[in-house]
């Protein structure tokens, strides 16, 4: 029996994905790290050092880690690349390339059921 050879060929895979840790695409675990360390320190500085309440320190610190999911998870994970720049930038400056809202005005020696385009 002829022995027959296996072709390897290099698809390169491996760069389209940037992985993911936690179910979180690329490195969006690392904001969630930040929001929940920012929050442990939070409540450590505001039991322990300015001796506020157990319960409004936890409210308090509670802010950070809930900012982090809500940007994580609403506005990164699963959208495309730059989707929290773009939609920042249409709620700054408005929309970009879409229709004109207001219709162009009636040429005045055009028949009256005509309107330019």
């Amino acid at each position: 029996m002829k022995a027959v050879e296996l072709r390897f060929s290099d698809t390169n895979s491996a760069n389209d994905s940037s992985g993911k840790t936690w179910g979180l695409d690329g490195g969006l675990f690392w904001v969630v790290v930040a929001g929940g360390c920012s929050s442990v320190a939070l409540l450590l500085v505001l039991f322990s050092a300015l001796h506020c309440g157990l319960t409004s320190s936890i409210v308090v610190s509670a802010v950070p880690i809930a900012v982090a999911l809500t940007y994580v998870l609403g506005f990164r994970q699963g959208k495309p690349a730059g989707y929290d720049k773009d939609l920042l930038d249409t709620c700054l400056n408005g929309s970009g390339l879409t229709p004109n809202e207001y219709p162009t005005p009636r040429h005045p020696l055009a028949p009256h059921d005509y309107v330019a385009r």
